[in-house]
């Protein structure tokens, strides 16, 4: 199943008490807080309410590649290649 990051993005001063129940039910409460919830009907209706306090994000599988290199072959042979290519002092003249 897939999940959702939330994240509050405005205040909840100054709203309705039932907008900010919906806040808290969220599971947020100040401007940053990060929340990841399980994509349902229930939460999306619950997002659908205040949707301009909020962000949502997609949260990525844990199996799916980030894509980064996990080694550090790639980065070693970058390196390496990059040495090489710097012009020696008899090429310069």
């Amino acid at each position: 199943m897939s999940e959702l990051v939330v994240t509050q993005i405005k205040s909840s001063i100054g709203v309705k008490p039932k907008t900010r129940g919906t806040l808290r039910a969220l599971g947020l409460g100040r401007i940053g807080t990060t929340n990841t919830l399980p994509d349902r009907p229930e939460i999306r209706g619950m997002i659908a309410r205040v949707p301009h306090l909020v962000t949502v994000e997609r949260a990525s599988p844990l199996g799916e590649p980030s894509g980064e290199p996990t080694t550090r072959d790639s980065s070693s042979r970058d390196q390496s290649e990059r040495s090489s290519q710097t012009p020696t002092s008899s090429e310069e003249s």
